[in-house]
């Protein structure tokens, strides 16, 4: 029996459990890790399958905190080539908290729209990550913010900067730094340009990367991807050490 071919499937877990056609991408793992980037932003056209690479990332790495999850999970890469390349690679597997978070909602007609859609995708990682909250490591005030951003009570500064503190949260619940994966990125920065709302999309995107990815103590790593290569002197103005990968970078030929 033939496989089908994974149409309009962008999550590694049902992929891999379905038994579609896969073409092994796993060796991105190993170059990622070989490279050492803290922030790396991937642009490529769309259908190239980003935000499936993301999926398998955030299954190779994450710690769901469920021991039987995180075995689960690591089920999902028997076979493919990350597994032959030794513990130096593997070790990583299920070790880290992960903050997954996608832009592409906030495709909307206005700021306040926009602002909302992303307000409520940020809210909803911070709903995911919940269980930290009964770790005994965060204090009253940090628990207090975490619950106001999870009930989208927050104020616009609080969710700006939400991914540098859930980072914090995670880090200091696990003792482990987190890995920030960020999908489709120049969706609301397109649509702003065209509605009419550019600068003020620029300056909450900004705020958002800056305060996760630069001088972020609790970041692992970062992978950001998109289909444009936005200026760096519009989000990325402050991240010196970004490293910008595009369809045409032969390091990475084969995602």
């Amino acid at each position: 029996m033939k496989k089908a071919l994974p149409i309009g499937v962008e999550n590694f877990k049902d992929l891999m459990e379905s038994g579609y056609y896969y073409i092994d991408k796993s060796l991105f793992i190993k170059e990622l890790a070989d490279r050492k980037g803290k922030a790396n932003l991937f642009t490529r056209p769309r259908r190239f399958g980003k935000t499936l690479n993301l999926s398998m990332l955030r299954y190779f790495y994450e710690d769901t905190g469920d021991a039987k999850k995180n075995e689960e999970h690591k089920s999902l890469f028997q076979g493919l080539k990350i597994m032959e390349q030794g513990e130096a690679y593997t070790k990583h597997m299920g070790s880290y908290p992960v903050i997954n978070l996608t832009l592409k909602s906030a495709k909307q007609p206005s700021f306040d729209s926009a602002y909302g859609k992303l307000r409520d995708d940020i809210a909803d990682e911070f709903q995911r990550h919940q269980y930290i909250m009964e770790s005994g490591k965060m204090n009253e005030r940090e628990k207090t913010l975490f619950q106001k951003i999870t009930d989208r009570e927050a104020g616009y500064d609080d969710y700006s900067g939400a991914l540098k503190f859930l980072s914090k949260c995670l880090c200091q619940a696990t003792g482990k730094q987190a890995v920030i994966l960020i999908d489709e990125y120049d969706v609301p920065l397109e649509n702003a340009y065209f509605r009419g709302f550019y600068e003020e999309m620029v300056d909450f995107i900004r705020s958002l990367f800056e305060s996760a990815l630069k001088t972020n103590d609790y970041l692992q790593f970062a992978v950001i991807t998109g289909c444009l290569r936005i200026s760096k002197e519009s989000i990325f103005t402050g991240l010196k050490h970004l490293n910008m990968i595009s369809v045409l970078d032969k390091k990475y030929s084969g995602l």
